[in-house]
């Protein structure tokens, strides 16, 4: 089950992910599933922006 502090963390990370694609709608649901797993978070992020997978490990690095 997750703590309170992992939920916060999610909460910060997924702000911050719509905030660099502010230009894509990201789906909830969608975002929940790839919660807690950098490939797949990348993967929806790539899926919807056509962005290199490197350019987007790049930015996610420096939102962690």
């Amino acid at each position: 089950m997750a703590t309170e502090a992992m939920n916060e963390s999610w909460r910060r990370i997924r702000d911050q992910v719509k905030s660099i694609w502010s230009d894509v709608d990201f789906d909830d649901k969608e975002m929940k599933r790839a919660r807690g797993e950098m490939d797949k978070l990348v993967r929806l992020i790539h899926d919807r922006t056509g962005e290199p997978p490197e350019d987007i490990y790049r930015k996610m690095g420096a939102i962690l």
